[in-house]
This record gives C-alpha cells, structure tokens and sequence, in this order.
C-alpha cells in the first residue's frame, strides 16, 4: 500500500464484500431537474462540491481480508459522469424508457479498477433532465450519501468542509466502543441471550482498529464462535411463504410513484395517534398485500419480514461517510385487509423494536464479518436473510426543493439494494413536502413492481377516508381524535 492509502472500516469491508451475482450492494438513485441540466455544468459542481471528499477520488484495493482505499492516480470525471440518450420503443414513454435504463444499471457492476461511483446524465428528459445515479454501499449509507449529494446543490447545505477533519477511519475505535462493544457487554449480552465469548471477543477487536488478528487459525477461531454465538438470532421465525421469497435471476426492475403531500400523511398519523412511519409502513403493507392477492398468492393471515436500517450517528457528522446504521426485523402484516386495523399492528411492532438493542447488534455482527474470510461473512449473513423478504429504508430529504447548476430538482428517488436472495427492496423517500415509494425486485420475484406502486396511493386514501369516517369525540385538551385511535383494541 501506499503512504496515502488508508485501510477501510470494518463494516465498510462487510459491505463491499457483500455483492453476489444477482444482487450488486449498490445504492441507485434517479434525479429529476427541470429545466435542462447541462453537462459540462454537473462535472463542474461535482468537482467543485463532492470531490472535496476524498472516498469519490479513491478506488478499492482488496487483499485477503484487509481492504484499503487508494487514491486514483487516472482519475477522470467524465468516467464517472457519463452522457446518455435512453432507447424508447415505439409506445414506450419516456418515463417507461428511464425506469428500463436504471433497472438495466441496477445489474450492471461499477468498475472497481476505478472509485465506485458513477452519474449516467439524460440531458433531455420530459421537459427537463433525469440523473441515474449509482453508488456502492460499501462508501457510505444512504443517510450520508443523501445529505452529501443534497449538499452539492447551489448554496449547499451547510455539511462541515471534510478536509478540515480527520477520516471516519479514525475515528471507528473510539465510536465502536462507545457504541457498540459497551452496550453488548456485561448484562446487555446477558439480557439478549447471547452467553458465549465470541461477539464480545469479536468487538473488542473493532475497539482497536490497528489491533491486527494473530494469523488465520485465529480469526478461523473467531469466525466459528461469532456465528455459534449469533445463532440465537437465527431462531427468528421464518416469515411467510409468498411468491416474493425465493431464488433470484439477477434481473433488477425499478418503480416509483408520484409524490404523496406529506402534511396529508401527517394529519391521517395525528388523527389515528400514530407516526407517519407507521402510516406509510401500513400503505406499503397494504400494498403488497393486494398484488399478491392479485397474483393467486392469498396474504391472509400470512406476515412477512423487512430489515430496516436504523441510522446510528448524528446527521451532522454525515460528512465522514462509511456505514454507520443498525438492522431491526419489522414485521408488515401483509394479511391484514382493514386499513385502520392494519395501521395499528403496524405501530405495535413498531413498538416493539423502540429500545431494542437489536440494531447496534446487527452493526456490531456486521463489523465482526468485516474479519472474516468471504465465505464465512456468506454464510454469517445468509443466517438472517433466509429469515427476510424485503430489505426497507426511510430517508428524510430537504422540505423545499433545492436548485441544482439552475435547475429545480423536482424529485429525488432511490432504491436500497439487497443481499443474499432477498428480492425486494423498498424504499420511502420524503422530499420538497411529499413522499413517495420506490421498489427495485428481482424479476423473478416480482416481474412488475409499478403493479404494487400503483396500489400506494390508493391504500393511503383508503386509510384516510376510514380515518374521516370513523366517530370523533373531543378530549379534554379540545383535540378530536377518532374513537378507534383511543380504545384498548387500538393498543
């Protein structure tokens, strides 16, 4: 290595090293600008405004466990921000010719001779430009990477200048052991179940990221104790069978939907006594719901599992990049058919999950693979996906709508990818006043996601016409609140 290379995180290895044939650990993101962006002008702001983090300068260099990350010396911006015009077939829309470009991307791998990142420009789209963007996991977050990219608009958005700070590298002993190793210690681990030595042992190694392991017999030792010790975890039930479970083609298909007004979806969550979380989780719930119902595949009484990340760190410090969130299990109760009913066993195992130490886990078992041989960190995570459907991510953008080189980004979708054979990612994403929700699915899995996006919108007014139909009554406070959202069947 290099005096200028600098060795990557733990987690930051686990996530790289997660990319499997069929599904790429790569975050893929579509901007839409009105009007026209020019080119010339994006590869100017991009120099200017995210190549003043030095990970967009630096390609991957991969030994046997270890990764680094190294300067490019033949780096070129028009390599990574690359000019487009999209095929349309005859009858195809413009917006049915993107969503085909960025599926056909969503498969197709970064060049890791290279930094992992690259801008596909549609200079001409609708009345104005579209953006394909993709960048790989193993850089950062979708929290980071979304507060980074939105800091690049004119103005910026306030981020700390990174060249003023030292890298997250490190900083990760001091944070993983604040975070993660203390919290699992005495009884924490006690308290969870997890009685054996080798998480303890494997975090203590994260506390001191300069510690290297004694040879490969020893981290061959620690890879056998971490996935006995975490085995009580893979105890989870398995979710429901359902036509979205199961092998996978490799083939990405994307969807999204237009804009909810995101003080509609406010009132409906005030009005039921829930959080907007909990009424756009039960949309999406909804959702899949009814097209698997549609596909012969009854959802009645049948529940599956989506990992949703949990951001760890303050958004402030989003500038340090690297992967910083835990994993917690949600439950979406696909079989549920009434919405209000749905909503509220939605908010109950949202509450389960308030104060569980489940997410720093997960972080932590992330960054103990990071140590691990490739097939060892393989199988340490097929343990929980054969236990997941879907992969679920909620990502709060700016409530106004930013300006980009003079144009208005009018919206900003992205999709979550996923790892082992888990097929579906979903994604909420609020921006400028509205949310909306975005699939990516293996085609083998669900071969036309637009078919549940398209049922997004109608749950959601659904849920709020029983919510307008159901008997008010006024508390004390003079709020009025629908009876349901107060009676015990509602808790």
């Amino acid at each position: 290595m290099t005096e200028t290379s600098v060795r990557m995180s733990r987690v930051d290895t686990a996530w790289l090293r997660m990319d499997r044939e069929h599904n790429l650990m790569m975050i893929v993101g579509v901007w839409l600008l009105r009007p026209a962006l020019d080119y010339k002008a994006l590869c100017a702001r991009l120099e200017s405004g995210l190549l003043r983090y030095r990970r967009f300068r630096q390609k991957v260099v991969q030994e046997t466990v270890l990764s680094y990350w190294v300067d490019d010396d033949d780096f070129d911006i028009q390599r990574h921000v690359v000019r487009e015009r999209l095929a349309r077939r005859r009858g195809r829309s413009e917006r049915t010719a993107l969503q085909a470009r960025a599926s056909e991307l969503a498969a197709t791998p970064l060049d890791h001779a290279h930094p992992l990142w690259q801008m596909h420009l549609i200079e001409h789209h609708e009345d104005g430009s579209a953006m394909i963007v993709r960048i790989h996991h193993c850089i950062a977050d979708g929290i980071a990477l979304n507060a980074v990219l939105m800091s690049t608009a004119d103005g910026g958005a306030g981020l700390p200048e990174p060249a003023r700070h030292q890298t997250h590298h490190a900083h990760e002993g001091d944070w993983l052991s604040d975070a993660v190793v203390r919290p699992l210690t005495d009884l924490t681990v006690a308290a969870i179940g997890m009685y054996g030595d080798g998480i303890v042992k494997g975090l203590e190694y994260l506390g001191h990221p300069q510690q290297p392991l004694a040879d490969s017999v020893e981290l061959a030792r620690t890879g056998g104790r971490v996935l006995r010790d975490v085995a009580a975890l893979a105890l989870l039930p398995d979710d429901s069978p359902t036509l979205l479970k199961g092998k996978l083609n490799g083939k990405k298909v994307v969807a999204w939907c237009e804009p909810l007004p995101l003080d509609d979806v406010k009132t409906v969550g005030k009005a039921l006594n829930c959080s907007v979380n909990d009424v756009l989780l039960s949309c999406v719930a909804g959702s899949i719901g009814r097209y698997l119902s549609d596909r012969g595949d009854d959802p009645a009484g049948k529940e599956i599992r989506a990992m949703v990340p949990v951001n760890l760190r303050p958004l402030e410090e989003a500038w340090q990049l690297g992967n910083r969130f835990g994993l917690a299990p949600l439950v979406l109760p696909i079989g549920i058919d009434n919405p209000v009913e749905r909503v509220y066993a939605v908010r109950a195992r949202m509450q389960e999950l308030k104060g569980s130490y489940q997410p720093l886990l997960a972080y932590g078992i992330l960054a103990v693979s990071g140590l691990l041989t490739k097939s060892l960190q393989d199988a340490l995570s097929d343990m929980f996906l054969q236990k997941t459907t879907a992969v679920m991510t909620n990502v709060p953008g700016p409530a106004q709508a930013l300006e980009f080189c003079g144009s208005t980004l009018r919206q900003s979708i992205f999709w979550v990818p996923s790892s082992g054979d888990v097929g579906v990612g979903v994604s909420i994403v609020s921006y400028a006043g509205g949310v909306q929700f975005g699939l990516i699915t293996d085609s083998q899995r669900c071969p036309d996601p637009q078919k549940i996006i398209d049922r997004f919108t109608p749950e959601f007014e659904s849920l709020l016409l029983l919510t307008l139909m159901l008997p008010w009554v006024k508390e004390a406070s003079r709020v009025t609140r629908p009876v349901a959202a107060t009676s015990s069947a509602a808790q």
